[in-house]
């Protein structure tokens, strides 16, 4: 009877264990989630995402722009130290030819004051030699002589010292050079020293 009775209460257990999930689990159709449900499709989610890929697509037109100019930049950079190397090499032996310039005056002046005397024609021949020498290098670093005499008088190139009267030149032309003026390449290294009609 013991037994009997067991039997009976697992038996009642059991069908209210097995009521109890029944009523707990979800018929068909009730708590399951169906497409439509999963991802409802409205007008105002389309405007949302519309909205966002605009949104989107002017961040990539910025970003694009931004890399656009910083390319500019660089570009523009690249050419500015470019140039800038460009001129340093053009212009480096400037200092140089710049102290070489009075050595050369005084070839000059040397050669003006021996060419007077006999005495001194085989050493002023030699001298002259040296000096053309040295003329021939420095044109081939790019120095040139200014002609100063009969040009207008101009502040870029020359330097005026003293103005004078003249029957030969009219007003404000250089009627002498005190001192030459050079060029190195289209730089002006030194002006003239000049006197200048009045």
């Amino acid at each position: 009877m013991n037994n009997e009775h067991k039997d009976a209460v697992q038996d009642t257990v059991s069908e209210e264990i097995v009521e109890e999930t029944l009523e707990n689990t979800p018929g068909p159709g009730e708590g399951e989630v169906t497409p439509e449900q999963e991802i409802p499709v409205t007008e105002s989610s389309d405007e949302a995402g519309s909205a966002e890929l605009e949104k989107l697509q002017a961040e990539v037109l910025e970003h694009q722009q931004r890399a656009l100019r910083v390319q500019a930049d660089f570009d523009n950079f690249r050419r500015r130290t470019q140039k800038e190397k460009e001129e340093l090499g053009k212009y480096a032996s400037s200092k140089l030819i710049t102290e070489l310039l009075p050595v050369i005056d005084n070839f000059e002046r040397a050669l003006q004051a021996s060419g007077d005397n006999p005495e001194f024609e085989s050493f002023s021949k030699g001298v002259n030699m040296i000096f053309r020498q040295l003329e021939s290098v420095l044109a081939s670093e790019g120095l040139t002589a200014m002609n100063s005499i009969g040009e207008p008088f101009n502040p870029e190139y020359h330097q005026a010292i003293m103005q004078v009267e003249s029957d030969e030149f009219e007003e404000g032309i250089v009627v002498e050079e005190v001192q030459k003026g050079y060029m190195l390449k289209d730089k002006v290294l030194r002006p003239a020293m000049v006197k200048v009609s009045m």
